[in-house]
């Protein structure tokens, strides 16, 4: 399925369906050790996709969630690796967007939030272009709520004992090193 974000356009599946991770993958033609990344509503949704909080996500979430903020965080053993492709880390945020946190609200459980193109693709930014190059492959595309804003999220390792800038999206790294000083 796509569905909005305040970011961009994504591909949502439930997080711990493998078949539906398995689509995922085939829609986007991606490549199979690259990881998804994970959208959730609330705070037993991200305790249930990692091994534990650094200090400085509870910082970061506390100020930018809802928000265009990914944390790439300790994985849950509990997580399929075929969403982190097989590494130990998983990439989650939570989105500020109605249409995209009551999904993840309905069904109780993360789920993939990666962008709804193919894989080293333009993103898309509006239907006509999802319809054209994802429509055939997509069970629904949601047509509702605002539209995303068309820049993605900023992605920060805190994996590591440095927090590092892995995508510059919209939010900066001055912002996020000032809220955790």
């Amino acid at each position: 399925m796509v569905i909005p974000t305040d970011t961009l356009y994504g591909l949502a599946a439930d997080a711990f369906s493998l078949p539906a991770l398995e689509r995922i993958f085939t829609i986007k033609h991606r490549p199979t050790d690259m990881s998804l990344p994970l959208l959730v509503s609330c705070w037993d949704h991200l305790e249930s996709v990692t091994r534990y909080l650094p200090e400085a996500a509870h910082q970061l979430v506390e100020r930018f969630w809802p928000g265009p903020l990914t944390l790439v965080l300790p994985k849950a053993e509990e997580l399929p690796d075929r969403v982190t492709g097989g590494r130990d880390t998983v990439a989650v945020r939570m989105p500020n967007h109605p249409v995209a946190l009551d999904i993840i609200r309905r069904l109780d459980r993360p789920i993939t939030g990666t962008s709804a193109n193919r894989s080293g693709q333009q993103d898309l930014l509006d239907y006509n272009a999802i319809r054209t190059e994802l429509g055939e492959d997509v069970d629904y595309i949601v047509e509702t709520g605002p539209p995303p804003k068309g820049t993605p999220s900023t992605i920060i390792d805190l994996t590591t004992k440095v927090p590092k800038l892995l995508r510059q999206g919209v939010l900066t790294m001055n912002e996020i090193l000032g809220e955790i000083g």
